[in-house]
């Protein structure tokens, strides 16, 4: 598994306060939005939009991440209802309801990009492939960057554990690590251990 290059983006592994809901925002994407957003793909809120934005790189708005995207529905120009586990580019709608996972002590699943090695726990890593995915399956394919953010240093994921699954080790080239954001949007941010 993990000497494979198989990514999905960021998956929900567990909820340290019992809540296994996904947000429900009301008009959460523009109609029109000209950018896919992907299941598994990090999410944030747009800066006096009120609505939420794919995390596209490290830099804009910080490279902050409110969570992960977890799907849509919307009715579509010809009225009909529509669900998808994506939002298609420039797609025109109304009554867009977005669900995102958005608690911040959520601890997600996500493929490294390398190796990495388990002193890597505690360390912090941002995100890399941020718009890899597939627009047919409406997946992600963001990775994890195995380049550490070092002591001192903050990054957007803290790893946190290995996800405990056959043939997912330390050290393999494509490891699956469980993670928690660590520059969330909403809350101070703290260094890398």
């Amino acid at each position: 598994m993990s000497a494979t290059s198989a990514p999905f983006g960021l998956r929900p592994a567990y909820f340290p306060t019992g809540l296994e809901r996904a947000q429900a925002l009301a008009n959460g994407i523009t109609s029109g939005y000209g950018t896919a957003i992907l299941k598994g793909q990090a999410v944030q809120y747009s800066p006096n939009a009120g609505v939420i934005l794919p995390v596209l790189d490290t830099t804009t708005n910080s490279g902050l991440v409110s969570g992960a995207f977890a799907g849509v529905e919307f009715t579509d120009t010809t009225g009909r209802r529509r669900v998808s586990n994506n939002w298609p580019a420039s797609t025109t709608g109304t009554e867009i309801v977005a669900y995102f996972y958005n608690d911040q002590q959520i601890v997600y699943e996500i493929q490294t990009d390398a190796t990495m090695a388990q002193t890597s726990i505690g360390n912090e890593a941002n995100l890399s492939n941020f718009t890899a995915g597939s627009t047919t399956t409406g997946l992600s394919q963001m990775t994890l960057s195995a380049t550490l953010a070092g002591s001192g240093s903050a990054a957007q994921f803290r790893i946190v554990d290995l996800a405990p699954y056959p043939d997912n080790n330390w050290g393999d080239a494509f490891v699956i690590v469980r993670v928690q954001v660590s520059k969330p949007q909403f809350v101070a941010t703290a260094n890398a251990i």
